[in-house]
């Protein structure tokens, strides 16, 4: 259980440093993170539908009922392999052992089982809710954006629907990186040996999918 518990902290810590690199990087050169460049096109779309006045009203429609039904898929997604995962709980075990029967999965209790399952269900659970939120603020903006924007006074309405709009895509992001979190809680099962690696290998493809493709 110790080697568990060990591999469980190395891999949040090999986590957590990526995300603070992640950061600095930001910082020191915002041009090489996609994230900047999402809510700068987002900024920009924003403006784009605001100052036309009603003439793209069809494609801001169209554009955020994409991105709601995406969102919703992605939740619908969240909740079966929620509900797979509780289905599956009691085979887990037995699987681990009978395609490893050598690895140091088989020597684990069942109360480390009930942990492992129980984080892989948050995880899922929070993809869940990020999906949701973003769902949410989707929606608000598809009130917000064909609202006038004429004046100085509205210019406020302008910086608050493209701060809804970001926001709804930041939830998006992070539902979608807690499916790519589950991997390694999944190989987990299998024993503590699995758990570093493919936190090594989802770093590894996080730190490609958050630079700016060239």
């Amino acid at each position: 259980m110790s080697h568990d518990i060990m591999a469980f902290l190395c891999s949040c810590l090999l986590v957590w440093a990526y995300y603070i690199y992640l950061a600095r990087r930001t910082r020191r050169a915002p041009d090489s993170s996609v994230h900047t460049l999402n809510a700068s096109i987002r900024r920009q779309w924003v403006d784009l539908i605001m100052t036309n006045n009603g003439k793209l009203e069809i494609l801001a429609i169209q554009t955020l009922r994409n991105s709601v039904m995406a969102a919703n898929f992605m939740a619908s997604t969240a909740v079966l392999l929620i509900i797979g995962s509780l289905n599956l709980s009691p085979k887990i075990g037995e699987w681990a052992a009978q395609w490893y029967p050598h690895s140091v999965a088989l020597s684990v209790t069942s109360q480390l089982w009930q942990i492992k399952l129980g984080l892989l269900l948050l995880d899922f659970f929070m993809a869940f809710f990020c999906f949701a939120m973003s769902i949410r603020f989707f929606n608000h903006v598809g009130y917000m954006i064909n609202l006038p924007n004429n004046t100085g006074t509205e210019r406020n309405l302008f910086h608050q629907t493209c701060a809804y709009l970001n926001r709804a895509g930041r939830y998006y992001t992070l539902g979608t990186r807690m499916f790519f979190f589950s991997l390694p809680i999944i190989l987990w099962f299998f024993g503590p040996y699995f758990l570093i690696p493919a936190t090594l290998a989802l770093i590894a493809a996080l730190a490609i999918l958050d630079r700016v493709p060239q």
